[in-house]
């Protein structure tokens, strides 16, 4: 997760610094994402980040599939977007605003054509429990790496979505105030619906 005011792991948000690379802050990712841009080995990247390589690898991943979605935009109109590049995209975790960004189109024409390739995420539910027996817990969070819903929702029910960025010590007040809004909300007014109540984050 990045900052609300970033739509991705954009290689153009920072110039190459090597002094930056070598520091571990949270603007670090944006200066990896331009040396790996501007062509920088995976070798030369971990000599200054000391970063594993499997994720340097991973980031590099995302960095050609950006290269692939500029490019695409450059030598077709009207839209370069099939379903398989719209897939591909969200498996890597580009959000429809980020992918508009890469081909210079809107929001809104990226999820229409989304909607029309019926692309959505599938409903998965958090391992609380590692494996030891089957998890219960409606803990959950939305992929497009899957092939079908852990759970499924007969509808009427009351769903709590919390988003924002992660910081050391962020996560645990958020899933406080989160759970704290399902306690209440079971509390008050929606009490028939309280089996039904999940909580995602997003």
């Amino acid at each position: 997760m990045v900052d609300e005011s970033v739509n991705g792991f954009d290689p153009y948000l920072k110039k190459v610094s090597k002094e930056e690379l070598e520091s571990p802050t949270d603007k670090r990712m944006f200066v990896l994402a331009a040396a790996l841009m501007e062509g920088w080995t995976i070798e030369e990247l971990y000599e200054l980040t000391k970063i594993d390589p499997w994720f340097l690898y991973k980031f590099q991943n995302i960095i050609n599939f950006q290269r692939e979605l500029e490019l695409e935009s450059l030598c077709c109109t009207p839209s370069p977007l099939t379903a398989d590049l719209i897939m591909r995209a969200k498996k890597l975790g580009f959000s429809d605003k980020y992918i508009a960004q890469c081909i210079k189109t809107s929001e809104l024409v990226v999820r229409k054509l989304r909607t029309v390739y019926t692309i959505k995420p599938f409903v998965k539910r958090v391992d609380t429990v590692a494996a030891e027996w089957p998890a219960s817990t409606n803990y959950l969070y939305l992929t497009y790496n899957g092939s079908s819903n852990d759970i499924e929702t007969s509808g009427g029910g009351i769903m709590v979505l919390g988003s924002g960025v992660y910081r050391i010590g962020s996560s645990v007040e958020f899933d406080c105030c989160a759970v704290g809004c399902v306690q209440e909300l079971r509390k008050v007014w929606f009490v028939p619906f309280y089996k039904r109540l999940i909580l995602i984050e997003v």
